[in-house]
C-alpha cells in the first residue's frame, strides 16, 4: 500500500503533466490548485473563449481502473459547485465554461500516457 505522501508526490506528478499537456494544446492555464467552500480546481485554464476546469486524475496503474473512472458523480457534483464557486468570486461570470479531465497513466520514472476527455463533466 502507498504511503499518503507518495499518493501527494503521484498526484503532483500528474497535474505537471497535465498543465505542460494543456499548455502544449492551445490551453492558457489560469490558475492552478484553486480552492473554493466546495473544493479544490486542479487546474483553471482558457481554450479560446472558454473557462475551462480541469480534473487531473493519475494513475501508475491500470489495475483498478482507468484513471477518468475515479470521477465519480459525487466527484463532479464537487468539481461542478467548486466551478461556480470560482465563477461567482471572478470576471468570468455568464461566459461559456466547461469541465474537462485530464487522466494521466504512468509514474515520473515512464512516459505518461495523457488523456484529455473535453467536456467530460455535464454541469447540467
Amino acid at each position: 500500500m502507498k504511503s499518503s505522501r507518495q499518493r501527494q508526490a503521484l498526484g503532483h506528478w500528474g497535474e505537471e503533466v497535465a498543465a505542460r499537456y494543456l499548455a502544449g494544446h492551445g490551453y492558457i492555464i489560469l490558475s492552478r490548485n484553486y480552492r473554493t467552500p466546495a473544493g479544490e480546481l486542479d487546474i483553471i485554464a482558457r481554450e479560446g473563449e472558454s473557462i475551462v476546469f480541469v480534473e487531473v486524475k493519475t494513475r501508475r496503474t491500470t489495475s483498478f481502473g482507468l484513471p477518468q473512472e475515479a470521477v465519480t458523480p459525487a466527484k463532479a457534483a464537487h468539481i461542478i459547485a467548486a466551478a461556480q464557486h470560482y465563477l461567482q468570486d471572478t470576471e468570468h461570470a455568464g461566459g461559456d465554461w466547461r469541465i474537462d479531465v485530464v487522466a494521466v497513466s504512468g509514474s515520473p520514472r515512464s512516459s505518461p500516457r495523457i488523456n484529455l476527455i473535453r467536456s467530460a463533466v455535464e454541469a447540467n
